[in-house]
């Protein structure tokens, strides 16, 4: 089952980085369509966010047609968004590049500024 990560530091409202990560699950083939996703309570209880922001968070996956809210059964999802799942060729070596660049002394913000880098200027013009 996901499980979310909270970050009060990160200046990210709550129910935006709920909605990144659910999206993140999706692009990595974590969550498939039919998967149920965490209850409100179940979110609340793993992360002391108040439940009217889990419920923000599922409303937006909502509107955007990735999950749907099932009456007294639960939110599931709807659409996938990934390509290539974990455990793709493309995701072994990207996390072989990642475990290599912490290993050479890196930190996980400079790993993530490179990575931006080599994102900007491969997909240029490309907001998807």
């Amino acid at each position: 089952m996901l499980e979310y990560r909270i970050d009060r530091r990160s200046g990210m409202a709550t129910y935006l980085q709920i909605v990144q990560q659910t999206k993140q699950a999706l692009r990595l083939g974590l969550l498939e369509p039919g998967d149920k996703l965490p209850t409100a309570r179940e979110v609340v209880e793993a992360t002391a966010i108040n439940p009217n922001t889990v419920l923000k968070a599922y409303r937006e996956l909502e509107r955007e047609g990735l999950v749907e809210a099932r009456r007294g059964m639960g939110t599931f999802v709807r659409r996938t968004l990934g390509a290539a799942p974990a455990g793709s060729p493309l995701w072994e070596e990207l996390a072989d590049w990642a475990r290599r660049a912490g290993e050479a002394g890196l930190a996980r913000d400079d790993v993530a500024a490179h990575f931006t880098a080599a994102l900007d200027e491969h997909f240029k013009g490309d907001d998807a």
